[in-house]
């Protein structure tokens, strides 16, 4: 098969604050697979947890780097492939791309959209939250505002953490509330809050009508979730502290659901996996993104009718996205019929 990588850059209408710092643009890497007349698309963005960091940059040099060493296999060897990019420690979001793209083949080789090649149900598919990033409270109310006028939104995910603490965090909360009335609110605190704050956050958020708290303590605070868990009236997800199926064991006692991205766990095959063990292990599912195009979100869509929860929101925020795929119906992110994907390019957006 050939390979090409080329890197495009997207911009948010709004920019994003989570406790880690804002986001305005990213640039992100296509990726197409060639074989047999058929081309398959998977998409790269680059994301940063702690001190584990993946850049544009060298995502595109792993990219670049393992090409010449997959060129020999048929896209249908997938197996074979995914062992290559592990032995040459490519990083998980340069997995992702490929994985993404070998799917994406496959479903126009056969002409069917991956959803019903996996035999899934499209109306399963719960809605999408979108997000309200960290901001004074009057600015919170505006962004909710603009998602409201802008999209049929039926749940909010707050972003709390703040560096001003979690007075902060109570104030945002109440204001967002005051506007999304008719919205289920869920909240992600990206690690912003040490044991003593997250136990009294859960406990306020409970009774403000919270539906669960998502990444309460910093990665490499996984030891104190058990303590966190056994307090908390709301249940608790992490997304930080899970990549892979790997981490899933270690975390079932301490947890109630994980949240999977394509760019850390490597792709749809490890999503799949994440979400089978996540299952076996009694926890729920979510799905996310982080800077993603509609092109990597619709094929975490294609997977959301196994998905408890979704938050597939950040191609909704982006004013030069040059793929068009999944829709929003009804707050949902729905994939479509077309072959694989069903996601279309415009090289004049990019």
């Amino acid at each position: 098969m050939q390979i090409t990588v080329e890197i495009f850059t997207v911009h948010k209408r709004f920019p994003l604050t989570i406790s880690r710092g804002t986001t305005a643009q990213t640039t992100n890497i296509l990726l197409r697979i060639s074989q047999d007349g058929m081309e398959g698309w998977g998409e790269a963005s680059p994301f940063g947890v702690g001190d584990h960091r993946q850049t544009t940059q060298m995502i595109k040099d792993a990219l670049l780097h393992v090409s010449p060493l997959l060129q020999k296999f048929h896209p249908l060897q997938r197996q074979e492939i995914e062992a290559v990019l592990f032995q040459a420690q490519v990083p998980s979001a340069a997995r992702a791309a490929m994985d993404i793209a070998l799917h994406d083949w496959l479903g126009k080789r056969v002409g069917l959209p991956l959803w019903r090649l996996w035999g899934l149900e499209r109306n399963a598919i719960v809605p999408t939250s979108v997000t309200i990033g960290i901001s004074s409270p009057e600015a919170a109310k505006a962004r909710v505002r603009n998602w409201l006028e802008f999209t049929d939104v039926r749940v909010v995910k707050v972003k709390l953490g703040s560096p001003e603490g979690i007075a902060a965090d109570k104030a945002m909360l109440t204001a967002v509330q005051e506007e999304a009335v008719n919205q289920e609110i869920y909240v992600d605190a990206n690690g912003g809050w040490n044991v003593p704050d997250a136990v009294q956050m859960c406990k306020w958020l409970a009774d403000m009508g919270i539906k669960y708290v998502e990444q309460p303590l910093p990665r490499g605070q996984e030891k104190y979730l058990w303590q966190l868990k056994e307090q908390s009236p709301l249940p608790i997800f992490v997304d930080e502290s899970c990549f892979t199926s790997a981490d899933i064991p270690h975390l079932a006692n301490s947890v109630n659901g994980i949240n999977i991205k394509l760019m850390k766990s490597g792709g749809l095959t490890e999503a799949m996996r994440m979400v089978h063990t996540a299952r076996a292990s009694g926890l729920q599912v979510m799905f996310g993104c982080y800077s993603d195009s509609t092109l990597a979100n619709t094929a975490a869509a294609q997977l959301a009718p196994l998905a408890d929860y979704l938050d597939l929101d950040s191609h909704l925020n982006l004013i030069d996205d040059p793929f068009s795929g999944a829709s929003i119906q009804a707050g949902k992110v729905l994939p479509n019929n077309l072959p694989g994907l069903g996601v279309q390019y415009d090289a004049t957006s990019a």
